[in-house]
């Protein structure tokens, strides 16, 4: 179901371009801090401003409609957004079903837990314990692979804030997601503390279908441009409040297009036209 948050971004544009269709997408807007609500209504955040810059670039008008995660993908593959804007993890199922543009953030895993919590020191530390997760995410799926060799027990909520919510009304231990998401929850928050961080070595794409090739590759020309003239940097920085490492896909712009080593990765040369 969709949540009551949307907001159509028209970018200022003249000439020919005002004339073109707008590119729709959707985030998730209760995903802090890459898209949550605004106090004087719509949404904000990184991947708000992201989707907005892309079609900045790009001279297209954005229409940007906040919804649960789980309902984004299916969305797209239905034709009813042309991109996915919300933090999507770069996986091997999914890109078999997808097309991806190249990396723009990388993504580990972390856990959040009620402060005062035993420190964790490796996933079987969460062995018997409830494990909350954001519905259709890659946490969902990933967590559930491992409910057998962990043992621990995967409950799925419909948004990332139910999925915290849970952790401080008890019903979960812990809550797994993209570690900017969960550093900006415990920050947000007295009574939670930042638990193990598990790397994965993944990284954050926007996908489009199949049959979008040629918009696959307008959108990550936008990207590598708004990461070449350091927009992308100071997005990270303004969102997290810190610069991004050196080397991060945040600010490297890498060969080919895609996601190196995943399926429908296109490795020809290409260089960015800014």
């Amino acid at each position: 179901m969709r949540i009551a948050l949307t907001t159509a971004v028209l970018l200022a544009v003249s000439g020919p371009a005002s004339a073109q269709q707008p590119l729709k997408t959707m985030v998730d807007g209760t995903f802090a801090p890459h898209a949550m609500p605004k106090l004087d209504g719509g949404i904000e955040g990184f991947n708000v401003d992201l989707a907005q810059e892309i079609g900045k670039r790009l001279k297209r008008p954005v229409e940007i409609t906040a919804t649960q995660f789980s309902g984004i993908l299916p969305a797209l593959q239905a034709g009813t957004i042309d991109f996915a804007a919300a933090p999507t993890t770069v996986t091997k199922e999914r890109a078999e079903g997808y097309l991806f543009t190249e990396g723009y953030l990388n993504t580990d895993f972390q856990f959040l837990t009620k402060k005062g919590a035993p420190e964790a020191k490796s996933l079987k530390d969460f062995a018997g314990k409830v494990i909350a997760v954001n519905k259709g995410s890659a946490y969902d799926s990933w967590a559930r692979g491992l409910e057998k060799d962990i043992g621990w027990t995967v409950e799925s909520f419909g948004t990332q804030t139910d999925a915290v919510q849970a952790v401080m009304a008890g019903r979960a231990y812990a809550n797994v997601a993209g570690n900017t998401v969960i550093a900006w929850a415990a920050k947000q928050n007295a009574q939670l503390q930042l638990s193990y961080l598990h790397s994965t070595g993944l990284v954050w794409g926007m996908p489009v279908r199949k049959d979008s090739k040629e918009l696959l590759g307008q959108i990550e020309n936008a990207i590598e441009c708004i990461k070449k003239d350091g927009t992308m940097a100071n997005m990270h920085e303004k969102w997290f409040g810190f610069k991004p490492a050196p080397g991060s896909a945040a600010v490297t712009i890498f060969p080919g297009t895609g996601v190196p080593d995943m399926p429908g990765y296109d490795p020809t040369p290409r260089e960015p036209k800014c």
